[in-house]
């Protein structure tokens, strides 16, 4: 069989060279409709663009890919950490892929796997369906995802898995058994629809742990804000001013729960005497401020990925593989 061009591709999709070209290198410039129709033909086709053919025919560009919707976020930069200590002495740099919106997680996810432009690709937070596993393994690029819950693919794909709903049962737990009984929250509400998640996941779970045991969190005591530490503190404010203020507050993140921090200082309240406060993530500063949170091993699951990466680069037929990561408590001095 002829090896398909991208004169074939624009036909079977019905759409100009131009508009394929655009796919591949900047398809957030590509309705979702006619991006779909190009990707489809390109699958159906098995086209390889020659920038990718000539890519196999060397031993690699030297460059893994990381992609991420939070690239600003500490928890992010904590990851990248263990991502770049990995990669201490390997022949490869690091390449981040900031992803925004929708179109660009699927572009991106598109179009690394065509054009090879990297050796491998780490993907943070972005759950994808199994027709993008599918041609990321047909394409044969070694990729890894570091996700909050397990993804049931037909053809599976390494996983680094953090399962938040656990992290905020541990703090229900925590809270309950040092005798606190009015509790407030502080999390995400501008989480993106495209990373699969459609609501704090760890505010579920502490929720319902908390009934278990008797006890309530009413709507009031519940604040979602943008992310940020300034959003947080002015959330904090707002519980704070409630009629019965909480006992304690469990942020989101350890960010979140500085914020909240900020603003029980502001009103002259001794942290935990007057309020207690609990973190999740265990940031690199949270130790140093002495914040009790929950760790979920953000480096770790950096230096993780890059060794299962690693593997898939010296040995394609590597056997993709799950590693569950544990949270651990960190009973520090804010709770």
């Amino acid at each position: 069989m002829a090896t398909a061009t991208i004169y074939d591709v624009s036909r079977r999709a019905g759409v100009s060279i131009a508009t394929v070209s655009r796919v591949l290198n900047s398809p957030d410039q590509v309705g979702p409709e006619t991006r779909a129709r190009v990707l489809n033909a390109i699958d159906e086709l098995h086209f390889v663009p020659k920038i990718e053919a000539q890519v196999r025919a060397r031993k690699g560009v030297g460059r893994i890919g990381v992609l991420t919707p939070f690239f600003t976020s500490d928890s992010f930069i904590d990851r990248l950490r263990g991502v770049v200590a990995a990669l201490v002495g390997q022949p490869y740099e690091p390449v981040i892929y900031d992803v925004a919106s929708a179109a660009q997680r699927d572009g991106y996810l598109a179009n690394l796997p065509l054009t090879r432009r990297v050796d491998g690709v780490i993907v943070i937070g972005l759950p994808f369906d199994d027709k993008v596993a599918e041609r990321l393994l047909n394409f044969r690029l070694p990729t890894v995802q570091i996700v909050s819950a397990s993804q049931n693919f037909s053809k599976p794909v390494s996983s680094i898995i953090h399962d938040d709903t656990v992290g905020g049962r541990m703090a229900a737990e925590y809270l309950v058994e040092r005798g606190y009984r009015r509790f407030g929250f502080v999390g995400d509400t501008d989480i993106p629809d495209f990373v699969g998640v459609l609501e704090d996941q760890k505010l579920g779970t502490f929720r319902h742990t908390l009934a278990l045991n008797g006890l309530h969190l009413p709507d009031a005591y519940v604040r979602l804000a943008p992310f940020g530490m300034e959003q947080a503190r002015q959330e904090g404010h707002t519980l704070l001013d409630l009629p019965e203020p909480p006992e304690v507050i469990f942020a989101g993140s350890d960010t979140q729960a500085i914020g909240v921090i900020s603003a029980a200082r502001e009103r002259g309240l001794s942290v935990p005497g007057d309020l207690a406060v609990m973190g999740f993530d265990d940031i690199s500063i949270s130790d140093f401020i002495g914040l009790t949170t929950i760790r979920q091993q953000l480096k770790e699951s950096g230096r993780l990925a890059v060794e299962l990466l690693l593997a898939q680069i010296a040995e394609e037929e590597n056997p993709p593989r799950q590693i569950d990561l544990q949270f651990t408590l960190m009973r520090r001095a804010t709770a």
